[in-house]
C-alpha cells in the first residue's frame, strides 16, 4: 500500500514524522499560523531543512522552487551572502549590550535617509509591536480610543485587532469594540466610520497585491484624517522593500503621520520599525513636558544582527535594483502561467493576478466561485512537481530557470485541475482534506484527529 506521505516519487515521510513531533511540542505545529500544516495539503507539509536563493530543501531531500519567501520577508534570496557576511561580522563583536551602540545610530540614519517623511524611528523585532505602538501613540496624542482600520486581512496579533477576528478566544469583548473597519478605495465608508466615533487614527496598507489606490483615494484619506483630527498610519510591512525601499509612501507620494515596517527590511532577519513625525515620536522620549507614552521598549530591538542585516539590505537596494528584478520576473511568471491556463481552457478558473512583485493565484470551482478544495488541489500538484508556495510572491533571487520550472509545474497542475473541473469536483483527485482559513474560531475542518499515530497523523 502506498504511504499517504508518498506522491509521484516524492516521499514526505520524514517531514510527516517531524510535523507530528512539532504538533506534540508546538501548538499548531508551527510558530506562525500562516505556516501551519492546515495551510497545506494533508500529508504534504514539508518541514524545511535549508535554502539558497529561491530554492529550498526539505527533511526528505526534496527540492522546491519556493514562493512566499518567508511570508514575504525575503526579497534578496535565502542565504544572500552580503547580508550573511554583514550579520556574521556584527555578531562576532557581540549581539546585545547595556547601552546603545554606534550600529543603532548608523541604522537609524540609514532608515531615515530612505523615508524622508519620517523624522524619528524606533526599532523592534516584529510588526505587531510596531503597529500596536503606533495605535497607542495615536490614542495618547488625540485622547481618543477609537481606531479605524481598513478592511485588509491583518494588522497585529494584539487584542485591539485580533478582537475583531473570528479567532478571539481569550480576548475581552471590549478590546475589539473600539476598532472599526472601512473599505479600501471607498472614501464614503471612511467618512462614515470617522463621523461615527471620535477617532484616534486610521490605519491601512496604502496598496496591496490586488488593490492599487484609485486616483485621489490616498489624498482623500489624508484629508479626512486631517479634517477629523485623526492620525494617519501606513502599514508598510509588505509594501516596504517590495514596492520600494521608500515604502508605499514613496511610490504614491503621501506622507503619513506614522508608519510601521518589518518583513523584507532585514531579508528574513528579525527587525521591524516604527517611524513618524518628530513631535509625535518625542512623546515616547525625554524631550516632552507632557505625559510620556510607553512607545517601544524591547530587549532585542537594537540587537546587532538585525540592524546589520538591515544596513546590508539598504546597500543592496542602492546598488542592485531588487524591486526592478522582482517586477520583471513576476511579469514573466504571470504572463507565462496565464498563457498556459488559456491553452488548457482553465483561464476562468486559475489566474495569476496582482502586483508583479507580490503575485497571488486565484482558484475557482466549476461555478466560478473561490474554492478551498480546488486551491488545495492546485497546491498539491505544484508540490508534487517541485514548487512550494501559497502564492507566487517572488524574490530578486528567482532565476529564469526557476520561473521556467514553475511554469512547467503549473502546466502539470492545471492539467489535473482541468480533469477535476470536467469531473465536477475534486473527489478522486485531492488526497486528504482541503486547507482552511488560518484565523478561524475552531480547529475544524482541519482538527488533528489522532495525536498518537506519528507519521499517519491527520493534519
Amino acid at each position: 500500500m502506498t504511504h499517504p506521505s508518498e506522491h509521484h516519487g516524492r516521499s514526505f515521510a520524514r517531514s510527516a514524522e517531524l510535523q507530528a513531533r512539532l504538533h506534540d511540542l508546538v501548538p499548531g505545529g508551527a510558530h506562525t499560523y500562516a505556516r501551519g500544516s492546515d495551510q497545506y495539503p494533508e500529508f504534504m507539509t514539508p518541514v524545511l531543512d535549508r535554502g539558497t536563493g529561491a530554492r529550498v530543501w526539505d527533511a526528505d531531500g526534496n527540492s522546491y522552487v519556493e514562493y512566499g519567501m518567508g511570508l514575504r520577508s525575503v526579497t534578496l534570496g535565502h542565504g544572500y551572502r552580503p547580508v550573511v557576511d554583514a550579520v556574521t561580522a556584527a555578531v562576532t563583536n557581540g549581539t546585545n549590550f547595556t547601552r546603545p551602540t554606534t550600529l543603532e545610530l548608523a541604522a537609524a540614519e540609514d532608515f531615515l535617509d530612505l523615508v524622508p517623511g519620517a523624522d524619528m524611528v524606533k526599532f523592534a523585532k516584529n510588526g505587531s509591536d510596531a503597529t500596536t505602538a503606533a495605535v497607542r501613540l495615536a490614542r495618547a496624542v488625540t485622547g481618543r480610543q477609537h481606531v479605524v482600520a481598513c478592511d485588509q486581512p491583518f494588522f497585529s496579533v494584539d487584542d485591539w485587532f485580533i478582537g475583531t477576528t473570528a479567532m478571539k478566544a481569550g480576548i475581552p469583548d471590549v478590546a475589539g469594540e473600539c476598532t472599526h473597519r472601512f473599505r479600501y478605495n471607498d472614501l464614503d465608508s471612511l467618512d462614515r466610520a470617522l463621523s461615527a466615533h471620535p477617532t484616534a487614527c486610521v490605519i491601512l496598507e496604502a496598496a496591496t497585491a490586488l488593490s492599487e489606490p484609485e486616483p485621489g483615494f490616498l489624498e482623500g484619506v489624508r484629508k479626512a484624517c486631517d479634517r477629523y483630527g485623526a492620525l494617519l498610519i501606513f502599514d508598510e510591512m509588505i509594501t516596504g522593500f517590495r514596492w520600494s525601499e521608500h515604502g508605499a509612501q514613496g511610490v504614491y507620494n503621501i506622507r503619513p503621520d506614522l508608519s510601521c515596517w518589518g518583513k523584507a527590511m532585514g531579508n528574513g532577519f528579525p527587525i521591524a520599525a516604527l517611524a513618524g513625525r518628530r513631535e509625535l515620536m518625542e512623546l515616547g522620549g525625554l524631550r516632552t513636558d507632557g505625559e510620556r507614552v510607553f512607545l517601544l521598549s524591547t530587549t532585542h530591538g537594537p540587537e546587532s544582527g538585525g540592524l546589520a542585516a538591515f544596513r546590508a539590505v539598504v546597500r543592496a537596494y542602492a546598488t542592485e535594483d531588487p524591486v526592478g528584478r522582482m517586477e520583471a520576473a513576476g511579469r514573466r511568471l504571470a504572463n507565462a502561467v496565464n498563457a498556459v491556463a488559456v491553452d488548457l481552457g482553465v483561464d476562468r478558473y486559475v489566474q495569476v493576478i496582482g502586483r508583479p512583485s507580490c503575485l497571488i493565484f486565484v482558484t475557482r470551482d466549476p461555478d466560478l466561485q473561490p474554492s478551498q478544495e480546488y486551491r488545495t488541489l492546485f497546491l498539491q500538484e505544484m508540490l508534487d512537481h517541485g514548487v512550494l508556495g501559497q502564492s507566487f510572491v517572488i524574490s530578486a533571487a528567482h532565476t529564469e530557470v526557476d520561473v521556467d520550472e514553475t511554469v512547467e509545474a503549473a502546466h502539470a497542475a492545471m492539467s489535473i485541475y482541468r480533469r477535476a473541473l470536467d469531473a465536477g469536483g475534486v473527489t478522486g483527485f485531492l488526497r486528504g482534506r482541503p486547507v482552511a482559513p488560518a484565523l478561524r474560531a475552531r480547529a475544524e475542518p482541519r482538527r488533528l484527529t489522532d495525536l498518537s499515530t506519528g507519521t499517519h497523523l491527520r493534519q
